[in-house]
């Protein structure tokens, strides 16, 4: 089986891996500019739903290759659902967890529709940081003083990344400034929607449950298409549109979701952190390379402080974190 042997990963193609994960990750921004037709809740509606039937197929291989080689106990006795796709009826951290990715999935290609490729991923990648605030807040955990810092530099390079550009837009006759208002707030519920999965996460296995990501994913597939469903009609994408989004659902979100897993195993919590980081980077260059969506210098500037803050935060944290896996990790940002 394919996840058999990713399970036996050496270090090096696990970096090497990772780096691919962030590279399918990014394309997002890029793939969505190529649309011609599609609205934004019929965008969402499709490649969530391509993720969701993308993840039927992919789980039942993932779990019986875990069951091979004893990470999941193998109980004939579990049901089809719980057996093959992981689905925990009675997990109320599992349904949760769903309902975040759910909003994750939605609000990423809700807030590309307004505002752009650049100014979602910043806003993304404080991820680490909101989930750290939100784990002090629920679980107690203590905040380290590299981390504060972090938080404040990287508050600091958001407020001048956005604060030059409603200063430019308002600076310019007739221009709106909403689109960059409601992508930016929509934007926001990414990242907040991550700290409440990952700390849900930790609580849930600090308690000796075990919630294994890969199906929560695929629940968060199907809600949020169930959402967008409605919304999404009557259907207008072309046929060339549906093809771009089941590019996304399988290779964006499906794939790279069950790669950064395997990815885990092999690689430390700070490593996978930081190599995380690169999606920003190559979402950034594939929009401006590929729908010439060039990043302005604030952007620029201040998404360099934001990036440069949480870079610092990793390689000061590298030794007292070092050995946590990437699923327990309170500092890792997800997919989305």
């Amino acid at each position: 089986m394919p996840f058999r042997a990713l399970g036996r990963l050496t270090h090096t193609q696990a970096v090497f891996l990772m780096i691919a994960v962030t590279l399918m990750w990014s394309i997002a921004g890029v793939v969505a500019r190529q649309l011609e037709s599609a609205a934004a809740f019929e965008i969402t509606f499709w490649r969530s739903a391509f993720a969701a039937l993308s993840m039927l197929v992919i789980l039942p291989w993932w779990r019986a290759a875990d069951r091979a080689d004893g990470r999941i106990a193998d109980d004939p006795a579990q049901g089809a659902l719980e057996r093959h796709w992981g689905v925990l009826h009675r997990s109320r951290a599992f349904w949760i967890s769903g309902a975040c990715w759910s909003v994750m999935f939605t609000a990423f290609m809700l807030a590309l529709s307004f505002t752009t490729v650049a100014n979602v991923l910043i806003i993304m990648s404080v991820g680490p940081l909101f989930t750290a605030l939100l784990a002090r807040v629920l679980i107690g955990h203590r905040l380290a003083l590299r981390t504060w810092l972090a938080i404040v530099a990287a508050g600091a390079g958001i407020v001048y990344m956005y604060g030059s550009q409603f200063l430019q837009a308002l600076a310019e006759p007739g221009t709106q400034t909403s689109g960059l208002v409601v992508g930016s707030l929509v934007a926001l519920c990414v990242p907040l929607a991550g700290a409440i999965n990952w700390t849900v996460v930790q609580r849930s296995q600090s308690h000796g449950q075990k919630i294994d990501l890969m199906p929560s994913v695929l629940l968060g597939g199907v809600l949020s298409s169930l959402m967008t469903l409605p919304l999404a009609l009557p259907f207008v994408a072309t046929a060339g549109d549906i093809a771009w989004l089941a590019l996304l659902g399988l290779v964006q979100l499906a794939i790279p979701c069950a790669l950064a897993m395997v990815c885990a195993r092999s690689l430390k919590a700070p490593e996978v952190s930081l190599l995380a980081l690169l999606e920003v980077v190559f979402g950034i260059l594939l929009a401006w390379l590929g729908a010439g969506e060039a990043p302005g210098p604030e952007v620029l500037s201040g998404g360099s402080l934001v990036i440069g803050a949480l870079v610092m935060n990793e390689l000061l944290g590298w030794r007292s974190r070092s050995g946590t896996p990437r699923i327990q990790t309170l500092e890792t940002p997800p997919p989305h």
